[in-house]
């Protein structure tokens, strides 16, 4: 059974190898015939002189690979390709200057990844009752969309006074696409430890800030990486959503 799973990962790796040469080369292309092309603020799309930029190709190729894999609520070895895909980004964000997502996802991201290997490889929940793919009950929901919009005001005021050192009142949107970024990323990572399908709502949301964002900062190849991340995340969505039995639903079951 372990190597099937083992198989789908090695497969998956390599389909989204093929997509991002795909994406690569076809903004080669673009570059090539239009050389006056610029990706916004960002320079150009393809930018080999920014180790930032370089470091996060491999960390996209293996989250792809990684969200590919796990969109089978029974395949925990995707788990092992986000791990070096959180190291990567990890890496990425220091050399980005940005501390708070370093920090992030190489002391909260890892270690969810590492329990989710944990809890998925294991055949039961304590107590015996079987690990499927379940909603959040209506409390839970309540108590998960206060966090995200705790942690998203958090990260905001941390973005103004400890790394930006600006107003309140600068760069808005800015500053509130990048905290929903690492709000619906930290839910999402944390969600998916319980194999909860309201984990692919909050990387659904995540993909939606992160274009929103990158349109605002002109940077062309991002833009084009999350609506990627859009059509990936939302087929896995829909994947655990018909994985989910009935009795499961949680906050969506219709009283009676």
């Amino acid at each position: 059974m372990q190597s099937i799973l083992w198989r789908a990962l090695g497969r998956n790796t390599i389909i989204s190898i093929l997509l991002f040469g795909a994406l690569l080369g076809l903004l080669f292309l673009i570059e090539s015939f239009l050389p006056s092309f610029q990706g916004g603020a960002g320079g150009r799309l393809l930018r080999w002189h920014d180790p930032a930029w370089v470091v996060g190709i491999p960390a996209s190729i293996i989250g792809v690979a990684y969200i590919l894999t796990v969109r089978d609520p029974k395949n925990y070895t995707g788990f092992y390709a986000g791990i070096i895909m959180s190291a990567l980004l990890g890496v990425q964000f220091i050399l980005q200057g940005a501390y708070d997502s370093a920090f992030l996802y190489f002391f909260v991201f890892i270690p969810f990844q590492l329990m989710s290997i944990y809890k998925w490889s294991r055949k039961k929940e304590d107590g015996g009752a079987s690990f499927e793919p379940k909603f959040l009950d209506t409390p839970r929901l309540i108590l998960s969309v206060a966090l995200l919009f705790f942690i998203t005001a958090g990260d905001y005021v941390l973005s103004t006074f400890a790394l930006r050192h600006d107003a309140l009142s600068d760069a808005i949107v800015v500053k509130l696409l990048n905290g929903l970024l690492i709000s619906s990323s930290f839910l999402a990572n944390y969600w998916l430890i319980y194999r909860k399908t309201d984990s692919w709502i909050y990387w659904f949301i995540y993909s939606i800030a992160g274009i929103g964002l990158f349109i605002i900062l002109g940077n062309a190849f991002s833009i084009v990486l999350f609506t990627f991340f859009l059509i990936i995340n939302g087929a896995a969505g829909i994947a655990w959503i018909k994985n989910t039995k009935p009795e499961n639903m949680g906050w969506l079951t219709r009283n009676p």
